[in-house]
């Protein structure tokens, strides 16, 4: 398996959110990214990962209440 480096543009479109929002989580380290230089650079496998951490989280969260 490869890995695959995503931009801010392509990880926007990839998880429809805005590039002024995948940059802010970037700079605040709350999604995977590496920085080279003054571009943002993002594996593939690590944004899903996260993904499924983050929707995990919000199932166990919601489990408790009602």
């Amino acid at each position: 398996m490869t890995d695959t480096w995503l931009t801010v543009k392509e990880v926007a479109q990839y998880l429809k959110l805005s590039t002024d929002l995948i940059y802010k989580l970037a700079q605040q380290g709350k999604i995977p990214a590496s920085k080279v230089g003054t571009a943002w650079r993002f594996k593939r496998e690590k944004i899903d990962q996260w993904m499924d951490a983050n929707e995990n989280r919000r199932k166990r969260r919601g489990s408790g209440q009602q």
